[in-house]
């Protein structure tokens, strides 16, 4: 975590669907050139917090901010300084990979050199390929490639590893670490606990609608510890993933 200037404040947001209250009243910040993860199981209010963040759902009360651009009436410029990751629905199949970055450079209205962005994600060796003959894993680099496009300050994530192997996917957290590193700031969702361990500065889980923990990775599994708890199994210093990384290699693949 390089400041503690906040990017994005969320004041006690609120949103309801009729009588169902979905988010709780939530407050929380995500700093400048961080890593923050939003944890918590599907149903939570992960995806719908996210989505009022980037101005895609309306909210019923509350105060939004990022880069100190209001949700309400800045939506426009908010839009000009995030990414946010598509599904793969929102790719047209049949255009190769410079075609799709070159139509999205122009709905951003920015110019862009597809081969750089390429290049971003390792994938400049598959600029003639059409999105539908890529891998999962190429695919989750494309899409983590338009996010991009038009240099935002503040990149969302939505479980960008699910179904991918090991290889895949310690190259995507690689990845994020270096989109990061370059100073964007990353929200990301997952509900793999190790993947937010080993990426994330900050974590918030979510629970009905509210925020029941935000801390470092860190702080929370030591207050747990200190709590008393105990894990039944001894802990050992690799795990079976790591056996399979270093049995295999950890080299981009066509994966």
């Amino acid at each position: 975590m390089k400041n503690n200037r906040a990017i994005i404040s969320v004041k006690n947001l609120v949103k309801n669907y009729d009588a169902f209250e979905a988010v709780k009243g939530i407050s929380f910040e995500v700093y400048e050139h961080e890593i923050f993860g939003l944890l918590g199981p599907n149903g939570a209010g992960k995806t719908t917090t996210l989505e009022i963040i980037e101005t895609l759902r309306e909210k019923t009360s509350g105060e939004i901010l990022v880069d100190d651009l209001d949700v309400d009436k800045d939506a426009s410029a908010i839009k000009r300084i995030i990414g946010v990751q598509l599904q793969a629905a929102g790719y047209y199949p049949n255009l190769n990979l410079t075609e799709l970055l070159e139509l999205f450079g122009g709905l951003y209205n920015v110019n862009i050199n597809p081969a750089e962005m390429l290049a971003k994600v390792n994938l400049q060796d598959k600029a003639k390929a059409k999105y539908k003959e890529l891998s999962g894993g190429q695919k989750q680099r494309f899409s983590i490639a338009t996010t991009l496009i038009n240099s935002p300050k503040v990149i969302f994530l939505d479980e960008p590893t699910t179904g991918l192997d090991p290889q895949a996917r310690r190259n995507l957290w690689d990845l994020i670490i270096e989109i990061r590193n370059n100073g964007t700031t990353v929200v990301i969702t997952t509900h793999y606990m190790d993947e937010a361990e080993q990426l994330c500065d900050r974590v918030a889980f979510v629970e009905s609608g509210e925020i029941i923990a935000l801390d470092t990775p860190d702080h929370l599994i030591d207050n747990l510890v200190a709590s008393g708890f105990e894990r039944k199994k001894e802990v050992k210093k690799a795990n079976l993933e790591d056996v399979f990384i270093n049995l295999t290699g950890r080299a981009w693949r066509d994966n």
